[in-house]
């Protein structure tokens, strides 16, 4: 089977190819024999009812300062195209929800990796709250009363954006911080959005797992450690990656979400699990891939199109 397929992302040039994942799923794809076709999100473009996305074909090699080659810029109709892998990096913000509504035109015919009817309807911090006997203490308020109630109740929390990324702007406040008032502020500043509160983990000391699952299913882990003297352990903050294998609370919380993410066209997710606890369901552009091939040996992104090709033949 040879797919024509669509990649929806960030600029390529910037990509890190020993960490990046789309950067293996595009590798995985052209070594399986589909075509590859790169374009930015900035670039999707509704034409009297036909979506277009204009970029250029892609080749990609495993090469430092040469890992990638374009064709000439051409602009396609994506209903044309097998699959789409939307992989754009969040904010979530309304420019990501209005790619998710532009996509929709297109999919199922053409089939779009996450579906992204319940990729915007499944926010990272929002899906979790489906599952509350899994998950930590969880409020998500703008009321600068509500949030410091639930830090009276629950003491050490931490405070962080609801469609943020990456580990940036999260904050960790102990029982006796007087900050709370001042972060409100800060970020009522900045947006209009409401802000999430869970009660604080102390097992986030010894890491913050990363379980990816394919078609619902988990195919491994990694531990992300945060740094010292840091509360964040995103590998984008400076978390160091650790091998880790899945333990018996990890399979337990996989069973209970796989069968949705499955159903709802979630091939692709990264979950976090912090002491047992589920925190953060992640289906806009996870990632991971790389470091958990690397330390269990096993060609994810293999997985991942096996997937997808199943999906494909299914129809």
């Amino acid at each position: 089977m040879s797919l024509s397929i669509a990649i929806q992302m960030d600029p390529i040039q910037s990509v890190d190819i020993d960490a990046d994942t789309t950067f293996r799923m595009a590798e995985e794809a052209q070594a399986r024999g589909h075509s590859l076709f790169y374009y930015r999100p900035e670039n999707l473009s509704l034409d009297e009812g036909t979506l277009h996305a204009r970029g250029q074909a892609l080749t990609v090699r495993r090469e430092k300062g040469n890992h990638f080659s374009l064709g000439e810029e051409t602009r396609v109709d994506l209903s044309t195209m097998d699959v789409v892998l939307l992989r754009q990096d969040p904010p979530f913000d309304m420019s990501y929800v209005t790619n998710t509504h532009m996509l929709e035109r297109i999919h199922p015919k053409t089939l779009v990796v996450n579906d992204p009817f319940w990729v915007r309807n499944f926010p990272e911090k929002i899906l979790v709250l489906d599952f509350p006997d899994l998950s930590p203490p969880t409020m998500v308020a703008r009321s600068l009363a509500d949030l410091r109630a639930f830090k009276e109740k629950h003491g050490e929390m931490i405070l962080k954006p609801l469609y943020g990324n990456g580990g940036a702007g999260v904050f960790r406040l102990a029982h006796s911080d007087r900050n709370l008032a001042s972060l409100h502020e800060l970020f009522a500043g900045i947006n209009r959005e409401p802000l999430i509160a869970q009660a604080f983990l102390p097992a986030v000391e010894k890491g913050d797992k990363r379980v990816i699952l394919i078609e619902g299913e988990p195919v491994g882990a990694i531990n992300r450690v945060p740094q010292k003297g840091e509360t964040r352990s995103n590998m984008h903050v400076g978390g160091r990656p650790e091998k880790i294998a899945l333990d018996d609370a990890d399979r337990a919380i996989c069973a209970r979400i796989g069968p949705l993410l499955r159903e709802k066209g979630q091939i692709f997710v990264g979950i976090d699990v912090i002491g047992g606890k589920l925190t953060e369901i992640n289906v806009t552009s996870p990632t991971g891939m790389q470091e958990l091939e690397r330390f269990d040996g096993v060609n994810i992104a293999g997985m991942f199109w096996k997937a997808v090709e199943a999906r494909i033949a299914a129809r």
